[in-house]
């Protein structure tokens, strides 16, 4: 997410050496480049040329003090410069009426709209301890109605019926009388879309906004179309009184344009971002962290709400009981371990999520991390339980066996194993130490700057 916009910004303000004041002539030189980057990144003309003014206006004549080079005092500007323009604070969804709370989701055909729905409604069943149920109101498209009921099924939350050629109110109307008779907390409404706005559209979005008076109406909207998210917000923002946008497919967006330019054309904040197909890859939209990540700064604050949320805390402590316990780390561990950082998204999700660690997404994408967590998940699910426990035992002709089983070859075996030598030595470096020792032992690998000062 960001990447190009995120590496030319990072070039632009790393160049900028000396002491002393920003002078004018660096800052209309980074200022240039400032302005490359945002049009490069597909950022409306309007922000750009207001983005780019407030951080010229407020960099000339900074002072640098001696803790800071040119390039960190103008780093702090753009930051600071950024989450404004991304939104300031993040406005969470307001469930502040009398229940069911309805909830209405628009946007173009293709957008991302029901799946949007779901992730949503895991969000508020799993976060929010909300009790869920989720409507159709797209009658031309029977898919559209099979997609949402097995979407529903997935995470877990209710779903009302409706078929092709229903009136869309009045399916709306019925799926608000049952969830207030069932006694349902929120109803999500999914409505039709179309390829390109039209009167038709509009027109019934409108009616069953008219129907329903949601307290919160969401635009979604596809973050890789660029400035087209931004005019296509605006668009629905002049027709619906928009609450809030969510953009989606922005684990794809390495541009970040729409990001940027949804909030100044529409006046309206960014609620969620979907960073991710699975159904719990939707996250709240904070302004700031956004800003962090762009700048190569990382996440850390949604980093630990990540873990807390995804990881499985009893497995957690299990581990940790076992290791202080002298007891050894085994495949059966080093598996749950690759299945948990599935659950977080996955090495790259983690990486963004890094100070610097934008900087190796691309490296490890090379690597291809998923595939190999995979095959290595294969590869010890074909093990018996024993050699899981007892990962010595595995010699040639159970590594044939396994990777039989596992429809890989030998040598894939053998470098699961090197790969889970490793991480055992590390384990016991953990035991016999602590954090400290295995921290100073990962110092040397790490790229510079990753450990911090020293």
């Amino acid at each position: 997410m960001f990447e190009n916009l995120s590496s030319r910004l990072t070039r632009t303000l790393d160049a900028l050496r000396g002491a002393g004041r920003l002078t004018e002539d660096q800052v209309n030189t980074a200022a240039r480049e400032l302005r490359m980057a945002l049009l490069e990144a597909d950022v409306a003309l309007p922000v750009v040329r207001d983005f780019v003014e407030h951080v010229k206006t407020r960099a000339v004549g900074v002072e640098v003090t001696q803790s800071l080079t040119p390039g960190q005092a103008l780093l702090r500007i753009v930051q600071q410069e950024l989450t404004e323009t991304l939104g300031g604070t993040s406005e969470p969804l307001n469930l502040r009426t009398q229940p069911p709370a309805v909830i209405l989701m628009c946007g173009l055909q293709g957008s991302g709209k029901t799946t949007t729905t779901g992730k949503l409604a895991l969000r508020l069943r799993e976060v929010d301890k909300k009790k869920v149920v989720v409507v159709s109101c797209d009658v031309y498209r029977p898919a559209a109605i099979e997609q949402l009921r097995i979407v529903a099924g997935n995470v877990g939350v209710d779903w009302f019926e409706s078929q092709a050629g229903q009136d869309p109110v009045a399916i709306a109307k019925a799926a608000l009388e049952y969830a207030r008779k069932q006694y349902l907390d929120v109803l999500i409404v999914d409505t039709a879309g179309r390829t390109s706005i039209d009167a038709a559209m509009m027109q019934e979005i409108a009616a069953l906004h008219a129907a329903l008076t949601p307290i919160e109406t969401l635009f979604v909207v596809d973050s890789m179309t660029g400035q087209d998210a931004a005019k296509t917000a605006k668009a629905f923002s002049d027709t619906l009184p928009l609450t809030g946008v969510v953009l989606t497919k922005t684990d794809g967006d390495a541009r970040g344009g729409a990001a940027l330019s949804v909030r100044h054309v529409t006046g309206k904040p960014v609620k969620f971002i979907g960073v991710g197909e699975k159904s719990g890859a939707l996250e709240v939209f904070h302004p700031d962290r956004i800003a962090a990540r762009i700048l190569g700064q990382g996440d850390m604050l949604g980093l630990i709400e990540e873990t807390a949320r995804k990881v499985d805390a009893d497995e957690a402590m299990k581990l940790a009981n076992k290791l202080k316990t002298k007891k050894s780390f085994d495949l059966a561990d080093y598996r749950e371990q690759m299945q948990q950082m599935q659950k977080m998204g996955g090495i790259e999700s983690l990486l963004e999520k890094l100070p610097g660690g934008a900087k190796l997404q691309a490296q490890v994408q090379k690597a291809q991390p998923e595939r190999e967590i995979k095959r290595a998940v294969a590869i010890i699910n074909s093990m018996t339980r024993q050699e899981r426990r007892y990962p010595d035992l595995i010699k040639a002709s159970r590594k044939r066996r396994i990777a039989a089983g596992a429809g890989l070859e030998v040598q894939d075996v053998n470098k699961l194993m090197r790969q889970f030598d490793q991480t055992r030595e590390l384990m016991k470096k953990m035991q016999g130490g602590g954090m400290a020792k295995l921290m100073r032992s990962l110092a040397g690998k790490l790229p510079p700057g990753m450990m911090g000062p020293r």
